[in-house]
């Protein structure tokens, strides 16, 4: 009766007390090892499930016994145990091989080679292994082997570029766990891999709504361990996005809480990455440093979250130096594109033009193909950063209204402000105080309310007085590199002092002639000393 309502402990305790006395058959073993799962328990449901494929092999009842090595690899390869988990699956295979009838468990050892194939690149036959075991499924009639295949299925399409055809199959896959076809073991696991496939396509409306139903699926089942810890992740980045950072924050914590029992979890460098992250934004840079450096050790990537704080604390060459190492290593576009933004805000903080628009093009790119529209408006932002770099106010505009509609859209209140920050900054280029001071009052109350404290520090700054220019209307970086002109340095030179590209430099120095009205370096150097400027 508890095992049929989800009381997960009480089946636990009831179920080990019973098996204290009388020790229990094959069928109730397998309850209990389930069980023991779900409350997390992993050393008591591998023993217990280990004697359940015993008693059915002493039964001659191989199907049981392969079904029970299935399991067990499940759990294992979870629990990032790898080699026994091979070896239990390969146990499986043989009892079935040697059974030689038809078995759904054939079906069930199909999926870790259709996962194998992604994992190489091979979505094309993840996508055939996939469907050969749906088509085992149909002939056994078995929900849970359905919903798995056909949501890997989706997975498979997704990789292969068919994002509408791959989220179809993941949302059939979801309405079946709704439709309670799908036992809790699997459900929880397609539960999560459909999170991450939305946040691997960049589809914020399908996280939010499914991450709601895992937040359900947990709280109608309160003795679940097992998944909570991810659901809290997936809970908490979709908090932040939000604007709800306090919650946001509770939740990242309890994750990490959560999944530090047992050690090992794959999922904790998730937990204290995103942890860094609602740190990091909060200004709470040290606390931010130490979630990533766990995040880390626990083999999750910091970046692109360890170099934006290096951006913080004024540190962008290093900023830049790190991020660029993980893309020359990285190849894999939807990666790339998590990377990318932040590479160009740390690429037009050390006035590199050029390197923040050949990476905002690549971002824009990927968005094209992708066609989603927070990845949209991130590549507008960002592209709309380096035009307002490069002097083209007007067309700067268009691109960050662009982004800003859709961050309104997807009530992404950070974004939103990020972006009205530039657009007051490209309305003041073309003159339109008003709607300057309008985009920085805006701005200014979001990051208020949200706690944001470094956004809130640079915008303080962008409203202080302008440094005035010299009556030679020369900017102060155009009278720096004249200075360096005038000492007779090159512009190769100028740009190693500066820590700026020779491209740019270049560019400085045609606008100084320009304005200058002249037409050499000696010209420039002769004005230099006669202004006094030197």
């Amino acid at each position: 009766m508890s095992f049929r309502r989800r009381a997960w402990w009480d089946a636990f305790h009831l179920l080990l007390e019973v098996d204290r006395n009388t020790p229990l058959e094959a069928d109730d073993l397998e309850a209990l090892a389930t069980a023991a799962y779900l409350v997390g328990r992993d050393d008591d449901s591998e023993t217990i499930r280990s004697r359940a494929h015993h008693a059915f092999l002493e039964r001659g009842n191989r199907e049981g016994a392969a079904r029970c090595a299935f399991w067990l690899a499940f759990g294992l390869f979870h629990r990032g145990a790898a080699a026994p988990a091979a070896g239990w699956m390969a146990r499986a295979g043989r009892l079935i091989e040697e059974g030689q009838h038809e078995s759904v468990i054939r079906g069930y050892l199909l999926v870790p080679e259709a996962i194998r194939r992604i994992g190489t690149g091979d979505a094309s036959g993840a996508h055939a292994t996939f469907v050969q075991a749906c088509e085992i499924a149909e002939r056994c009639g078995d929900h849970d082997l359905a919903t798995l295949a056909g949501h890997g299925r989706g997975r498979a399409l997704i990789r292969q570029g068919r994002i509408v055809d791959g989220m179809a199959l993941l949302d059939d896959a979801m309405v079946a766990i709704l439709a309670d076809d799908v036992s809790p073991v699997l459900a929880g696991d397609i539960y999560c891999s459909v999170l991450e496939a939305c946040y691997e396509v960049f589809d914020l409306r399908r996280a939010r709504e499914w991450t709601a139903s895992l937040t359900q699926w947990c709280r109608s089942q309160p003795d679940l361990v097992r998944y909570r810890g991810e659901c809290l992740i997936y809970r908490a980045e979709i908090l932040q996005l939000q604007g709800d950072w306090v919650d946001a924050m509770r939740e990242a914590r309890q994750a990490c809480e959560q999944l530090a029992v047992p050690p090992g979890q794959p999922a904790i460098g998730a937990a204290f990455y995103r942890l860094g992250e609602i740190y990091r934004l909060l200004g709470e840079l040290t606390k931010a440093e130490d979630a990533y450096r766990q995040a880390a050790q626990s083999g999750r990537r910091p970046q692109p979250g360890l170099s934006l704080l290096r951006l913080a604390r004024g540190e962008a060459g290093i900023a830049a130096t790190a991020l660029r190492a993980v893309l020359d290593e990285t190849h894999e576009r939807r990666t790339r594109a998590r990377m990318l933004p932040a590479l160009v805000e740390i690429e037009l903080a050390l006035d590199h033009v050029e390197g923040a628009s050949t990476a905002a093009l690549e971002l824009s790119a990927i968005a094209a193909d992708f066609a989603a529209p927070v990845l949209s408006a991130v590549a507008a932002h960002a592209n709309g950063a380096v035009q307002l770099a490069q002097g083209d106010a007007r067309g700067a505009l268009a691109a960050l209204r662009q982004g800003w509609a859709t961050w309104c859209d997807v009530r992404m209140p950070y974004e939103e402000a990020q972006t009205r920050l530039l657009i007051a900054l490209a309305s003041a280029a073309l003159g339109d105080i008003d709607t300057r001071d309008a985009e920085f009052d805006a701005a200014r109350q979001t990051f208020k309310r949200l706690g944001a404290a470094p956004a809130l520090g640079r915008l303080a700054q962008l409203c202080q007085p302008r440094p005035q220019r010299s009556a030679t209307g020369l900017s102060p970086r155009e009278e720096q590199v004249l200075r360096l002109v005038a000492a007779g340095k090159t512009n190769r030179t100028i740009a190693d002092e500066l820590f700026i590209s020779e491209k740019t430099v270049a560019r400085h120095v045609s606008n100084i002639f320009n304005k200058l009205g002249v037409s050499s370096r000696a010209a420039a150097t002769a004005y230099a000393y006669q202004r006094d400027l030197i």
